[in-house]
């Protein structure tokens, strides 16, 4: 039996925004398990393709095969998309958060369903989970809870961590998800697990995911051709929050205020900018991922990128880099 392909979330739309033409660059930050890199090529197109996960590009040997002359395959972050590619592209695209791959790996710790070392990095280093609920004072631990995972009880979950930990650190992540039921709770007609948003908070938190995603979008902005396009699919609030506003200020053309008029205007660097598509009914009943995924997409115009915008001031979080390198902060 032939081994059953990978279909993105929102491939058919995300197609349609790029709209490849014959010997197009396009560059694809989240390469997976190839879906959007497969299609973009049986479109005619050629793909410099990047993925933090060793794991993703140790399996990526048949698609390279496949699509040979036509698709490269970097490890790197997307945020690095201007140094990987190194020349203007025709089309970005985007797929935000972690993979079913990922998810459906207990080693990996990224899911509350299944046990496993409570890590969450996407790529092969840097502070893991464990270390963020380890050692993170619970006061900012909170913080992330309430911000990356909108989570109204952050404040009791980061106490009842702050004080289980006292006694033994958390390794695993039944471990913590067992705690974080216990603390929420579960009502017979919620539809989540009680552990789902205090997961997500910690993967976007360790991956640094929202501050990727801000510094890709400038890099997007300055790698571009004139008419190229950037697509980018979310699957949570605060990602589509980040590209709506992105896509929303560069369509507008950028001048000084009252107060200082001598100021040059800038230009808008992005027009066509789309409301945000999501899926099908038929494609969630397929794929039940594609229930949260958001499409957005925009055409760059001939404006220069603009200068000396860092959206990653957007968050205030603690850096992973000033946690305690060793020990449980009690």
């Amino acid at each position: 039996m032939a081994e059953e392909r990978h279909i993105p979330v929102l491939l058919q739309g995300v197609m349609e925004a790029l709209s490849v033409a014959p010997d197009d660059l396009v560059v694809d930050g989240t390469f997976g398990a190839g879906g959007y890199s497969r299609a973009i090529v049986e479109a005619g197109g050629r793909v410099v393709a990047i993925d933090q996960d060793p794991a993703v590009i140790a399996a990526a040997g048949p698609i390279l095969h496949e699509l040979a002359g036509r698709l490269r395959l970097v490890e790197g972050r997307f945020s690095d998309m201007r140094a990987i590619a190194a020349e203007p592209v025709d089309a970005v695209v985007l797929d935000i958060g972690v993979s079913s791959m990922q998810i459906d790996t207990p080693e990996r710790g990224f899911s509350f369903q299944k046990d496993g070392p409570l890590d969450m990095r996407m790529g092969a280093s840097g502070p893991t989970a464990a270390d963020v609920v380890n050692r993170l004072k619970a006061g900012d631990l909170a913080r992330v809870l309430s911000f990356l995972g909108e989570e109204r009880q952050a404040g009791r979950i980061a106490r009842a961590i702050e004080a289980r930990r006292a006694e033994r650190p958390f390794e695993t992540t039944l471990d913590l998800a067992n705690l974080v039921g216990r603390v929420v709770g579960r009502k017979p007609q919620d539809k989540i697990d009680p552990a789902t948003r205090t997961f997500q908070a910690l993967r976007i938190y360790v991956n640094d995911e929202l501050g990727e995603l801000a510094h890709a979008l400038l890099a997007a902005e300055a790698m571009l051709k004139p008419g190229g396009r950037l697509v980018v699919v979310t699957f949570h609030s605060l990602e589509d929050r980040i590209v709506k506003r992105f896509l929303r200020d560069r369509s507008q053309a950028a001048s000084g205020s009252r107060h200082m008029p001598d100021l040059a205007q800038e230009s808008a660097t992005f027009a066509t900018r789309n409301k945000a598509e999501t899926g099908s009914p038929e494609e969630i009943a397929l794929n039940p991922r594609a229930r949260s995924a958001k499409l957005r997409w925009a055409v760059r115009t001939a404006a220069p990128a603009r200068a000396g915008d860092d959206m990653s001031s957007f968050f205030d979080f603690p850096a992973l880099a000033a946690l305690p390198q060793t020990g449980v902060v009690r």
